[in-house]
């Protein structure tokens, strides 16, 4: 707006200076109606001194708004303003200047910035020193509006206030966290530690205690065969005494026999004389009494015999039975071994059985490394490619075989590229996906197993409790959105370094998944079915551990297995079992399963999860292989054709499973199958592999 003027002749003013601060301070005055004075310096208002309303016109109103020096006035387009047509004096008029005292507000800032030291840890505090007297002066020379803005620096000034103290008084508290953190760390390490080694010691003592039961087999083995000898003996033992025992009741039978016959000859002259001395008639009597008893006799005798023809003597009698007695004992004794033997051909029926069909599929793989096989090669050839030279790969390569010599070379290659500064970047190109463009070098961050596995935990963590759209999302824009949040501008140096190590490692299981998943390769639903597994068996022993120590036994793991894996066969059980064996507690037949399940650095190639995944990637093969067996005929597939194929192999398959494979196989919703084509049969079983797929029931008796 335009400075008030006054009647009469035009006033004349100086500067006159009223306040000693960090530069001369002085009120704008007005030299004449024409104009300002360039010459005259536009001092700043005295803090102490009011504003007093006959200076009223001495400030100028320059617009807020204005992004330049001056602004130009209202006008129609593709017309010159009015003032020009009136004149170049009304014209220059319609130019607003930037107050010199803002000007010099500004000035002061900048001067009082500049001179400070910024590189103190206090800098906000004296940056913001300069604007607090900028507001005074402000506050000092707008006296109508120092009420408010004087009640508004009070209340920052307090708030200000109360933040310092509530930091001051949450340092001890940060210095205490760190002490804590630090110490918790060295627990941790400490208990690692000596885990470690008691891990080491109970292996040692299971080896011994292995040794001493197969010692103590051996000596029962021994202690049979000694028995069953001295048995046999003892029953030749027994049948010759028999024999001896007879034949001496025989001899002395005889002898008493014989001793009869002695007396009776001794007896019968005398007889002999008395009846020849005898009368006649009296013998013939006698004869005739005799012949009488001796038919009586005959007739008792054959009565006797009639009647106990079928009876045997006592002796006989008691013989038998005691035989029977015995015999009975021994046909109970054969039907126990008898029922022991029939369930254990049973158990080895069902054994020979599997190890037929193992013997079939290893059979076909052996067939199929014959076709593939090629000349052993010259493992001593590595040493040189190999860090640590020969004498490093001798040592290394001790002991193991070809698969895990090759295993060990691509670890030993993998770690001397991890060991580079530098990566180079993929580009921008349409192939190259949106998380790994980058032009130029990028900084190998070299992370370490551990480091890596944990950064991998956080991210699944992240993805499986976020938000319902973050779940939905494709995993590599979830990994590249995370990233770039967690590390902002250091995001790709962490996105290269995560993608070439597990894409390098893929001895290591968990890390090569994570690799599969992220370019695309496989369905995140394969991890989430991973970690349903464990999460389940780790329920099931929860409920099953009622004292909540953590420990349960061996039958106690075995049983909780079957339950929570109803269509693993004995040999799998037991393979988990085994595998669970490592970590017993420090009782004997205790397993800690809380430390085995819990674990969420790294899936250790030994540990039950390793195994458990093992056994799904094996079963999901062998599901496939059935169903590419059913599909052998069929070149293009329809809906219809897949929808008989897995209720073929899989008869309990429920109706959500099976539209859940169709929909993932042909990539269309269940409401579009009856439209959907034919597709072409590897296209099928390629998309089915790469998601999570697996046998709902057991499968049929053949």
């Amino acid at each position: 707006m335009a400075l008030p003027r006054t009647s009469g002749p035009a006033p004349t003013s100086t500067t006159t200076p009223l306040h000693k601060g960090p530069f001369p301070v002085h009120f704008p005055v007005i030299v004449n109606s024409e104009g300002l004075d360039s010459d005259l310096k536009y001092p700043l208002h005295p803090k102490g001194q009011p504003l007093r309303e006959s200076f009223r016109g001495y400030l100028s109103t320059w617009p807020a708004y204005g992004a330049t020096e001056t602004i130009l006035q209202r006008r129609k387009p593709c017309t010159l303003p009015d003032s020009i047509n009136r004149g170049n004096k009304e014209y220059s008029a319609s130019i607003i200047s930037k107050p010199q005292y803002l000007v010099q507000l500004e000035n002061y800032l900048k001067k009082e910035l500049l001179s400070l030291d910024l590189t103190q840890e206090n800098a906000q505090e004296l940056k913001l020193q300069p604007y607090r007297e900028v507001f005074d002066y402000l506050i000092e020379g707008f006296k109508t509006y120092k009420p408010l803005l004087s009640a508004i620096k009070k209340e920052y000034e307090i708030t200000l206030a109360q933040q310092r103290e509530k930091i001051r008084s949450l340092e001890p508290l940060k210095v205490m966290l760190v002490t804590l953190s630090e110490k918790c760390d060295h627990k941790i390490l400490s208990m690692q530690d000596e885990e470690r080694e008691e891990i080491k010691l109970l292996k040692k003592n299971k080896i011994h205690l292995l040794k001493c039961i197969d010692k103590m087999k051996e000596e029962k083995i021994s202690l049979e065969a000694q028995v069953s000898k001295l048995q046999n003996e003892l029953a030749d033992d027994y049948l010759l005494y028999r024999n001896e025992c007879d034949a001496r009741k025989l001899l002395i039978t005889d002898i008493n026999e014989l001793k009869e016959q002695l007396e009776e000859e001794e007896t019968t002259p005398t007889i002999v004389k008395k009846v020849a001395s005898e009368d006649p008639v009296t013998l013939r009597l006698a004869l005739k009494m005799a012949h009488k008893n001796l038919s009586e006799a005959q007739v008792e005798l054959n009565t006797m015999k009639a009647d106990y023809a079928d009876v045997v003597p006592k002796r006989d009698f008691e013989s038998q039975k005691k035989n029977m007695t015995e015999l009975i004992q021994k046909i109970e004794t054969l039907q126990t071994d008898f029922n022991q033997l029939k369930m254990e051909y049973d158990t080895l029926l069902e054994i020979n059985k599997q190890v037929q069909e193992q013997q079939e599929k290893d059979s076909m793989e052996l067939e199929e490394l014959h076709r593939l096989s090629t000349p052993r090669p010259s493992w001593t050839k590595c040493a040189d490619v190999v860090p640590g030279g020969l004498d490093y790969w001798i040592t290394v390569r001790e002991g193991k075989t070809t698969n895990q010599l090759v295993d060990v070379l691509l670890t030993e290659l993998a770690g001397s590229i991890l060991m580079k500064d530098f990566f180079d970047g993929m580009g921008t190109g349409e192939n190259v996906p949106i998380y790994m463009q980058h032009e130029g070098k990028v900084k190998n961050l070299k992370l370490s197993k551990k480091d890596l596995a944990n950064e991998l935990q956080e991210i699944w963590k992240e993805k499986m409790s976020g938000s319902p759209q973050e779940k939905k999302s494709s995993f590599s824009d979830f990994f590249y959105s995370y990233l770039q949040k967690k590390y902002g501008d250091s995001a790709t140096e962490w996105i290269y370094s995560i993608y070439e190590t597990c894409r390098l490692y893929i001895t290591d299981n968990f890390m090569h998944l994570f690799y599969n998943i992220l370019t695309g390769q496989v369905d995140e639903s394969v991890y989430l079915a991973l970690r349903s597994l464990s999460d389940s068996l780790l329920r099931e022993l929860n409920m099953i551990d009622i004292t909540n120590s953590g420990i349960v036994t061996n039958e106690q793991l075995s049983l909780a297995l079957k339950t929570t894996f109803p269509l693993k066969t004995v040999n799998q059980i037991q393979d988990l079992t085994y595998a669970a064996e490592v970590h017993l507690s420090t009782s004997e037949d205790k397993i800690n399963y809380k430390a085995i399940l819990t674990d969420d650095e790294e899936v250790k190639p030994d540990s039950i999860i390793a195994v458990i995944w093992k056994q799904y990637f094996q079963e999901k093969i062998d599901y496939l292989n059935e169903l590419k067996n059913i599909l052998e005929t069929i070149t293009e597939v329809k809906v219809e054709d897949l929808k008989t194929a897995f209720s073929t192999i899989d008869p309990a398959i429920d109706d959500e499973t099976l539209e859940s494979y169709i929909s993932s196989a042909f990539q269309i919703p269940k409401e579009q199958f009856e439209e959907a084509g034919p597709l072409d049969r590897y296209t099928v079983l390629h998309r089915l592999e790469a998601r999570d797929i697996k046998r709902i029931g057991p499968p049929e008796e053949t």
